[in-house]
């Protein structure tokens, strides 16, 4: 046996002891408490079909309106409504000719959204939903029209954010960085970039996503400039998984983690820290931060479990996999995007056929 078979077999190993933890103490969710809302209004509508229902973009309003998309057979977009007196998930219709959500970004007065389909990518677009809602004894919604902005430039659409400010929208596809303006109800495109993995808005106004090699680029959607390999990214396997982002919306600070499950933040005055801690498994999908710092995230194919940092304490620790045990049960195992909600929770985008919205309510920490 090989140096390196026997570390793989070593039972005082890292891995090793992980993995008997995962045993002794139980696989699914350790600490706090999940709960998987269906894509309808639970006794009143039908869910999106199960085919159709994979969730794979989400945003948050500043109202705490949960926007999203999803993938399949075909593209729904959707809104979640939680506050005050509602609880519904309501479909808001389906882009034509469309089988895959990339993106969901609220900008200004509209909600964009980025789909893909067999004529490559396209930008369309909805109006937002108004709060209050009381949902006790009447209720009714019209589906609003979807504005179609056109493909941008033929080619398939990777992934798109809206700015800092919230009134552009910035996007990449398979070869291209574009635009995307609520005012004028356009894409246009503004420079190459490699259409890798996502992209996240910054401290400082900056916009990064993964160039060639080990290396950012980043746009300034202010000044309307690219910069090409702007950022070196720290030591690690930037090739081996799509590059991920979580963003504290409090301090503008990005999270990402390479291949291997190791954490980094960013800050954009600072540059990128040393490692953060590790995830186990790898590599890490979708994450989010909540108001107090800290960052819950999926990790691992497949059977994805969930994972805590805490910036506090240093710490990285596996929750384990997710199950909801309110009303009914159910397993989640592959998650497509999270966004944290108006009050801390965090939703995860469940990319699964019948794939429901799960709400994420954390553990509040001892003072």
């Amino acid at each position: 046996m090989s140096n390196k078979q026997k570390t793989k077999y070593d039972m005082n190993s890292p891995e090793a002891k992980a993995l008997t933890d995962e045993i002794v103490h139980g696989t699914f969710m350790k600490e706090g408490t999940m709960a998987a809302f269906p894509t309808c209004f639970p006794g009143a509508s039908i869910p999106i079909p199960a085919d159709e229902s994979h969730i794979t973009a989400l945003d948050i309003s500043g109202d705490g309106m949960v926007y999203g998309g999803t993938s399949g057979r075909a593209v729904h977009l959707f809104v979640g409504m939680f506050h005050g007196v509602t609880g519904i998930v309501f479909d808001l219709g389906m882009p034509a000719g469309a089988n895959h959500c990339a993106a969901v970004c609220c900008a200004g007065s509209r909600v964009v959204s980025c789909v893909n389909g067999p004529g490559g990518g396209r930008v369309v677009a909805t109006g937002h939903q108004g709060l209050p809602f009381d949902l006790i004894q009447e209720w009714g919604f019209g589906r609003p029209a979807i504005d179609d902005w056109g493909k941008v430039d033929g080619e398939r659409i990777v992934h798109a954010v809206a700015d800092s400010t919230r009134a552009m929208v910035v996007g990449i596809t398979t070869r291209s960085l574009f635009v995307a303006d609520p005012g004028k109800g356009k894409a246009e495109v503004i420079g190459e970039v490699p259409g890798q993995g996502r992209i996240a808005p910054g401290s400082k106004g900056g916009i990064f996503g993964k160039d060639e090699g080990d290396w950012l680029w980043r746009y300034d959607s202010a000044a309307r400039k690219l910069a090409r390999q702007a950022l070196k990214l720290p030591t690690g396997a930037w090739d081996s998984a799509p590059l991920c982002w979580a963003r504290d919306t409090r301090t503008g600070l990005l999270y990402t983690a390479d291949g291997g499950g190791n954490l980094f933040s960013l800050d954009e005055e600072r540059g990128f820290s040393a490692p953060l801690g590790k995830t186990l498994p790898a590599p890490v999908g979708p994450m989010a931060v909540t108001y107090d710092g800290r960052v819950f995230g999926f990790c691992g194919p497949e059977m994805a479990k969930m994972f805590c940092y805490n910036p506090a304490a240093r710490t990285v620790t596996n929750l384990g996999v997710a199950v909801s045990v309110l009303e009914r049960r159910r397993y989640g195992y592959v998650f497509g995007d999270a966004v944290v909600g108006r009050d801390g929770q965090i939703f995860f985008g469940e990319d699964d056929d019948l794939g429901h919205l799960w709400l994420y309510f954390p553990k509040i920490l001892p003072r």
